[in-house]
C-alpha cells in the first residue's frame, strides 16, 4: 500500500545567476530559500517535492511557514497511502486550513513515489507527453529600460522566444521598457508585460494605451481580480492572469467573466500536482492557454514543472519555466535542462530525479 513512515524537509539556499530577481514595487530577492521534502514509505520508496515562495512579500506565502506547517501538518499523515492522492489531499486539507503551498511538496513527493512503484513517469501518470518538447519563456528582471533590453537581447541567443518582462512600476518608465525591449523582437517571438499587481488601475491604462501599437501581452496589471477584470474589458491586447487566480472556483469565475486569455497554473499555489493538474485539465475543456510553472524552486520544481508542462495539449500551452537555470545550486540529478529555449520532461521514473544528499545536507525536520 505505500504507507507513509517517515517526513522529513532540508532547507537549501538558491542564489541567483544574475546576483538578484526584481519586480514591481522594488520588491527584490537575491537568495531564494527553498524546502525540499522527502516522503519515505514502509517499502523503502521515498519521493521528493519543493517549495519556493517568491519571499514573503509575493504571496501569502513564506519559507519558514512552509517548514512550520509541515511540522503541523506532517504527524497525521503518518500511515496513509503515500500513492492515494484523493485521501492524501483530503487529510491535508482537514488538518491544515489552506496553506496551500505546506501541502505541495508533500503532494508532488507522493506523485514522485507513485511514478517509481508503477515505474512510469509523473508525465506518463498525467495522460502521457506530447511531441519531443515544451517551450519555455525568460523573466526579465526588473531594472532600467535599456538594460532589460540589452538582456532580452542576450536570452534570445540562449534560444528563448518568448519573454516575461518586470514591469509594474513608474507607467512613463514601464512604457518604455516595453517599447524598447519590442525592438529587440522578431517575428514569432512573445512578449508578456507583467505587472505582477503593481498597477493602479489608472496607471495600468496609461500604460495600455501608450503601447496600443505593440504586440504585447498584458499580465496581472493590478492587485485584485476585480480590478484587473476592470482593465481587461478596456484593452486590446490579449489578457493572462496570475496571482488572483489560486483555486479552481476562481478559474472557472475567470471564464465566465472571459477576464483573460492565458491563465498562469502554479503548483505551489494550487496545493501541488493533483490540484495544479485538475486546474490544467479543466482549462483543456474549456481552451484556455495555460504557463505552467510555480513560484520559484531549483531542480525539483524544475521538474514537477516539465512533467505538467509536457503533458499539457500543445496549442494550449502558452509556455512554462525552467528555474533550475536561474539558480547557481544543483539540488538532484536527472533534472530537465533548458536546450535552445525549450525543455522536456524526463522518462525515468516518477519526477526523473535523485537529490544530491550532500548538498541537501541533514534534515531540519524529521517526523516518523
Amino acid at each position: 500500500m505505500q504507507k507513509i513512515k517517515r517526513i522529513a524537509a532540508y532547507q537549501i539556499d538558491l542564489p541567483l545567476h544574475e546576483g538578484s530577481y526584481n519586480w514591481s514595487g522594488g520588491k527584490s530577492v537575491q537568495v531564494f530559500d527553498s524546502t525540499i521534502v522527502s516522503i519515505e514509505t514502509d517499502d523503502g520508496f521515498i519521493g521528493y517535492g519543493e517549495c519556493c515562495p517568491l519571499g514573503p512579500f509575493y504571496l501569502p506565502a513564506y519559507a519558514e511557514g512552509v517548514r512550520s506547517g509541515l511540522k503541523e501538518l506532517g504527524p497525521y499523515l503518518l500511515g496513509l497511502s503515500a500513492t492515494d492522492h484523493s485521501q492524501l489531499n483530503m487529510v491535508m486539507d482537514r488538518c491544515l486550513k489552506g496553506h496551500p503551498h505546506v501541502k505541495s511538496p508533500i503532494d508532488m513527493a507522493s506523485w514522485d513515489i507513485k511514478g517509481q512503484t508503477a515505474n512510469m513517469s509523473v508525465g506518463q501518470l498525467l495522460g502521457g507527453t506530447y511531441g519531443d518538447d515544451f517551450v519555455l519563456y525568460r523573466a526579465i528582471s526588473q531594472t532600467e529600460p535599456e538594460a532589460m533590453a540589452e538582456n532580452v537581447k542576450k536570452h534570445r541567443k540562449e534560444g528563448y522566444r518568448r519573454f516575461q518582462l518586470k514591469v509594474g512600476g513608474d507607467p512613463d518608465v514601464d512604457i518604455e521598457r516595453i517599447r524598447l525591449v519590442s525592438e529587440q523582437l522578431s517575428p514569432g517571438d512573445k512578449l508578456i508585460a507583467d505587472a505582477n499587481t503593481g498597477w493602479t488601475m489608472h496607471e495600468a491604462l496609461r500604460v495600455i494605451k501608450a503601447v496600443g501599437d505593440i504586440d504585447v501581452y498584458i499580465e496581472q496589471p493590478c492587485d485584485s481580480y476585480n480590478e484587473c477584470l476592470s482593465i481587461r474589458q478596456r484593452t486590446i491586447h490579449p489578457f493572462i492572469l496570475d496571482e488572483c487566480i489560486n483555486g479552481i472556483g476562481i478559474l472557472i469565475r475567470g471564464y465566465t467573466d472571459k477576464a483573460m486569455d492565458v491563465v498562469n497554473i502554479k503548483i505551489s499555489k494550487f496545493g501541488g500536482i493533483t490540484k495544479a493538474a485538475l486546474a490544467r485539465d479543466l482549462c483543456t475543456q474549456l481552451g484556455i492557454a495555460m504557463t505552467i510553472e510555480d513560484s520559484w524552486g531549483g531542480d525539483i520544481t524544475t521538474s514537477a514543472i516539465a512533467h505538467l508542462a509536457h503533458s499539457t495539449q500543445p496549442d494550449l500551452l502558452f509556455t512554462a519555466t525552467d528555474f533550475n537555470s536561474y539558480v547557481t545550486v544543483r539540488t538532484a540529478d536527472g533534472a530537465p535542462q533548458r536546450n535552445d529555449g525549450r525543455m522536456k520532461a524526463s522518462i525515468d521514473p516518477g519526477l526523473g530525479i535523485k537529490p544530491l544528499m550532500d548538498v541537501l545536507g541533514e534534515p531540519v525536520i524529521d517526523i516518523h
